[in-house]
């Protein structure tokens, strides 16, 4: 009840918070479960977190496979994801339940238009292909668009061209697109929002477990720390010792050039962390990396190099 408050209000991250806490009370009801994952997964996905969201939609529809909503919430996750071929066989799965049902209806034809525009006809490869007289690069008027805005922020890039970006004229060489297109690592892009900000996919990294975290859309005035606090409202199955808990953790970005690593302050923004002075985006996402304070292994991670600490 806490939590749908929340999420009337529009809090949407007091209300995964609220979620969380009634799923660690491990109820013996499937349903009641279920409810829990759906809706915090749709608490999730007005948040931009869309892999968590889905995560919530895979875990309610296991609970329960007839639940309409969560299925419908998983399709628009592969949806913003860009996962065409997925949001398909979700919407189809629903249709099973409901063929009547207009959003999938909708959204299974949105998905199979948007799958057919961003397939190349000759590779049937995903958005990227060399540039050819048969083929297209649908990622570059996004980062064309971009620019500006980036130069504004004082916002530096690092990109690596491929062999083939390298064939292109000497204009467009200067600029690889990695990063921007589905073929990247998350498969998100930074875009701005009706206000005009920038939201950016974010990798958190966790060397000790060799386990990441994704978020897809990273508000660039949100905190690390608020992200923290519902990425870690419920401790990871990994986190056998319970020792990942936000004011437990230790952020750092690394600068590859002069192998140096830089501590953040939990309190900024993302904003904040991109625009210092040793901070490069690579390949179009930010990454951090987390470690559990004064532990064994981020003794010994950073044993021999030279750390930027707060």
């Amino acid at each position: 009840n806490e939590g749908n408050e929340y999420f009337r209000e529009k809090d949407y991250r007091r209300a995964v918070i609220a979620y969380t806490e009634g799923l660690r009370k491990k109820s013996e009801d499937p349903e009641l479960n279920a409810v829990l994952h759906a809706n915090r997964g749709a608490a999730e996905f007005y948040l931009g977190n869309y892999r968590s969201a889905l995560n919530d939609a895979i875990q309610a529809k296991k609970l329960k496979p007839t639940h309409l909503k969560a299925i419908i919430r998983g399709a628009l996750c592969h949806m913003e994801l860009k996962n065409f071929s997925e949001a398909i066989a979700w919407c189809e799965e629903g249709l099973r339940i409901d063929s009547k049902e207009k959003k999938l209806v909708e959204m299974r034809a949105k998905a199979d238009k948007l799958k057919r525009d961003t397939t190349c006809p000759v590779t049937d490869c995903y958005f990227f292909c060399s540039y050819s007289p048969h083929h297209t690069w649908l990622g570059f008027e996004v980062w064309f668009f971009l620019l500006p805005t980036l130069q504004e922020r004082n916002i530096k890039l690092v990109f690596e061209p491929s062999d083939e970006e390298e064939e292109l004229s000497d204009g467009l060489a200067e600029i690889s697109l990695d990063g921007f297109h589905s073929n990247s690592a998350t498969g998100t892009k930074v875009h701005l929002d009706a206000d005009g900000n920038l939201n950016w996919p974010v990798l958190f990294l966790y060397p000790e477990h060799e386990q990441t975290d994704f978020i897809a859309a990273f508000h660039e005035n949100s905190r690390f720390i608020d992200h923290l606090m519902v990425m870690f409202a419920e401790l990871p199955p990994w986190d056998l010792e319970r020792k990942y808990l936000p004011s437990n953790l230790e952020l750092y970005f690394e600068d590859e050039e002069r192998a140096e690593m830089y501590e953040l302050n939990p309190e900024h923004t993302l904003l904040q962390v991109l625009q210092h002075k040793r901070y490069f985006v690579k390949a179009g996402t930010p990454t951090v990396l987390a470690f559990v304070r004064r532990s064994p292994f981020s003794k010994k991670y950073f044993a021999g190099k030279k750390v930027h600490r707060l």
